[in-house]
């Protein structure tokens, strides 16, 4: 298990699908964005579009310099709901994501994200369940740079 990254933060275990409260708001810790971000991001994805790795050409376009990809703020926000104490051994399955990107993330931008459960389902199978979230990703500047829903699968705690 991963160690606590600081004092503030929760012990690093997972909330169960009975855990969770429709209505329940979580904001996570924030991450500042870097340019190892973005070129690990490009390595590992292949997406070399000159936006996020070219600075003479990002500094020519409509965001006047370098962005992060749309992809790695939402896989950042993954590592940020976990520190957040929500989703460690408990989070089986990534089911499925509506997404809208209303602002680029940049270099030096400080994300976090406000999560708040906004549905559960119950599944045919007794030891997992369906969380539904609304998630807001927020600059340093408490601006939302993009939202959607997202879908995950989290255990059950066992009834015995």
């Amino acid at each position: 298990m991963p160690p606590k990254l600081n004092e503030k933060e929760p012990e690093l275990t997972g909330k169960y699908f009975e855990d969770h409260k429709i209505g329940e708001v979580i904001i996570t810790p924030a991450r500042t964005i870097t340019i190892a971000d973005i070129v690990n991001f490009a390595m590992f994805s292949g997406d070399w579009h000159p936006l996020h790795t070219d600075d003479v050409f990002a500094s020519k376009s409509i965001f006047g310099g370098r962005i992060a990809h749309g992809p790695l703020t939402t896989t950042v926000i993954t590592g940020l709901m976990m520190r957040a104490g929500i989703s460690l051994e408990t989070a089986m399955a990534f089911l499925r994501v509506e997404w809208k990107f209303i602002l680029p993330v940049k270099v030096g931008d400080t994300i976090r994200a406000r999560v708040e459960v906004v549905g559960k389902k119950e599944t045919r199978k007794p030891d997992r369940g369906v969380i539904i979230w609304k998630i807001g990703i927020i600059n340093q500047k408490d601006q939302i740079v993009c939202e959607g829903l997202w879908e995950n699968m989290f255990k059950r705690r066992q009834k015995t």
